[in-house]
């Protein structure tokens, strides 16, 4: 048995996130992919598992387990079907895994709403507590810019992407996405959802009128709080692409 025919599972829980992206249109038709760091034993490095693009792919709503391939971290394609490629931006992932060893997943998406405010240069505003405290320290501490539009197409690029991001877990992509990392595809996976839902909130607020922070006494509030289990969270999402 070949480690693409072993790591099944692994490929399973990746394209089933891929499918969550999809359903929440967090991104649309064949674009985005999520990614997953194999630590492979011996002096060949770590390993990637992606989601894969060409001919035969079946676009982000319906990935399945074999439209993920196995890349190295140079982005050289390891195994995977014949009409399956690496997608062009893989560089985004293998150099943001090579510089961070906290980073086990790196996703990238292109949610149109959050691409407006990179366009028209409107920030994402702390506007609710409460109704969702993990993406008010997402929006507050863990957000980093990108100020170029081009593809990430290739290691130097992906350098600068990954000095771009530092030690944040989401990175705003002017005019073209967003880029999340994470220690498990999970965690990835929520913080795109919950950063497109802070744009998208931003976003009607700002068609209401004036949008209003809410008060430093409250952020200083939630600055005190601890994470969230983000395991019921998953759950729910995985339910939601399984039922169908």
């Amino acid at each position: 048995m070949t480690i693409y025919e072993t790591l099944l599972p692994q490929r399973e829980h990746l394209a089933r996130a891929c499918r969550v992206m999809g359903k929440l249109d967090v991104t649309k038709s064949t674009y985005g992919h999520i990614s997953m760091r194999i630590q492979a034993p011996g002096p060949g490095g770590d390993l990637v598992l992606i989601r894969a693009r060409g001919p035969g792919e079946s676009g982000i709503r319906y990935t399945a387990p074999e439209d993920i391939i196995l890349v190295d971290l140079d982005g050289r394609k390891v195994a995977g079907r014949d009409d399956l490629h690496v997608p062009k931006e893989v560089f985004i992932h293998t150099q943001l895994l090579r510089a961070r060893p906290d980073v086990h997943s790196v996703l990238h998406a292109h949610p149109a709403t959050v691409m407006l405010f990179t366009i028209c240069d409107k920030p994402l505003l702390p506007l609710f507590g409460a109704y969702d405290p993990q993406a008010l320290r997402l929006v507050r501490k863990e957000l980093s810019y990108y100020d170029r539009s081009i593809l990430i197409s290739d290691d130097d690029k992906g350098r600068t992407l990954a000095e771009a991001i530092q030690s944040s877990k989401a990175c705003l992509m002017r005019g073209h996405g967003i880029t999340t990392c994470g220690a498990t595809v999970e965690e990835t996976t929520l913080t795109a959802i919950r950063l497109n839902e802070v744009a998208e909130l931003n976003y009607k607020a700002y068609l209401l009128g004036n949008p209003r922070p809410i008060s430093d006494a409250d952020l200083e509030a939630f600055d005190q709080g601890k994470e969230v289990e983000w395991a019921s969270y998953w759950r729910y999402y995985c339910r939601l692409v399984d039922e169908n």
